[in-house]
């Protein structure tokens, strides 16, 4: 499983997330943890989003969560 943070937004206590695992491409939302004065805490963070991976890795293995299809074509005449 390789996961990336693509972007941390403090004001909303989430971080956007893209985990990748066996071909599967899956980005999500994951909660910020935050130090007891209330400022984001970094390593905490990371272990919460390690512990989301192991969830999405379950999911991605029992086909929950899979790539979307492509976009239709539309139809040239």
């Amino acid at each position: 499983m390789k996961t990336m943070i693509n972007s941390v937004n403090d004001s909303a206590g989430s971080a956007s997330v893209t985990f990748e695992h066996e071909g599967v491409t899956h980005t999500r939302d994951v909660n910020i943890c935050r130090t007891t004065k209330g400022k984001y805490d970094a390593a905490a963070t990371e272990a919460r989003i390690a512990d989301v991976a192991l969830g999405v890795e379950v999911k991605i293995a029992a086909g929950a969560i899979t790539n979307a299809p492509p976009p239709e074509m539309p139809e040239v005449k």
